[in-house]
């Protein structure tokens, strides 16, 4: 498997990984954890988006990523909980 698959399978895992904890009931979507993989996992597709240049999939994964990080940042400066 080449680096950009790679990164791009990494990415995608990560976000899995949140969903799938959601669906669980493992995760709220208020946890710094489950916005933090979002932003990790959105982050890492942006940049295998780039190195394809996929422009569309790049949009989906910015857009991703700012309300992600969007809510890390509240947490961080608001507090939560």
């Amino acid at each position: 498997m080449d680096s950009t698959t790679l990164l791009g399978t990494a990415g995608a895992a990560i976000i899995l990984i949140a969903f799938i904890q959601n669906q669980r009931n493992k995760w709220k979507q208020t946890d710094l954890i489950y916005d933090g993989m979002n932003t990790l996992g959105s982050a890492i597709l942006c940049t295998y988006a780039v190195l394809l240049q996929s422009w569309p999939f790049l949009v989906l994964n910015g857009v991703w990523l700012l309300v992600s990080a969007k809510d890390v940042f509240s947490y961080f400066i608001k507090g939560r909980r």
